[in-house]
């Protein structure tokens, strides 16, 4: 099964990166390639990292269970500017390449604006991350740009109708939330069909 706005994801399951099989205080490098590989040979390919995912430990197992392991064309990678890891402008880009680096990658195929909200919004405004990142896509670093958010529905109006060079937005969306007051899914979702 292939995903309506991006063929090239592969079924309806993507391989969250937030939480790996650990020894101890590291990733079980071991575990965690059966993983991959058992999730790339289901037909899926599709994995999401942080840099503040197991203290930075998520995109160097990436880069080593997966990246060195595989060929580029058989995996798609999501990963994240997120608030803590820039001060200004002039820190986005040298943050970025490290984090290509860091997961053993030469591009991303997806890259968020991570956790985005009505407070730190406006840091990545100040800092103009959007345009920042939007360049790095022009330059063929990023295939699709977008955000991870976490907000209410009216914010995420705001930021797409700001922003509407936004191609993805990764959502909280489950059943149990669908019409939690503090999490409006079905709105959040709805404003993202609005948006298309």
């Amino acid at each position: 099964m292939t995903n309506k706005f991006f063929p090239e994801i592969h079924g309806n399951f993507g391989f969250g990166c937030m939480r790996l099989p650990m020894k101890g205080s590291q990733v079980d490098y071991d575990e965690f390639s059966r993983m991959a590989d058992a999730f790339i040979e289901a037909g899926l390919n599709y994995f999401d990292t942080a840099r503040g995912y197991i203290g930075g430990q998520s995109e160097t197992a990436i880069r080593d269970c997966v990246a060195k392991r595989y060929d580029r064309n058989q995996f798609l990678l999501t990963n994240k500017l997120t608030d803590p890891y820039f001060k200004k402008q002039e820190d986005i880009r040298p943050f970025f390449e490290k984090q290509l680096a860091w997961s053993g990658v030469d591009y991303f195929d997806f890259y968020l604006m991570h956790a985005q909200d009505k407070n730190n919004y406006q840091k990545f405004k100040r800092c103009k991350a959007y345009e920042t990142c939007y360049a790095l896509k022009e330059e063929g670093l990023i295939r699709h740009f977008g955000i991870s958010f976490h907000d209410k529905a009216d914010v995420l109006d705001m930021i797409l109708t700001e922003h509407p060079e936004i191609e993805i937005v990764q959502i909280q969306f489950n059943y149990v939330d669908y019409e939690d007051a503090s999490v409006e899914s079905r709105k959040v979702y709805e404003v993202c069909e609005k948006h298309g």
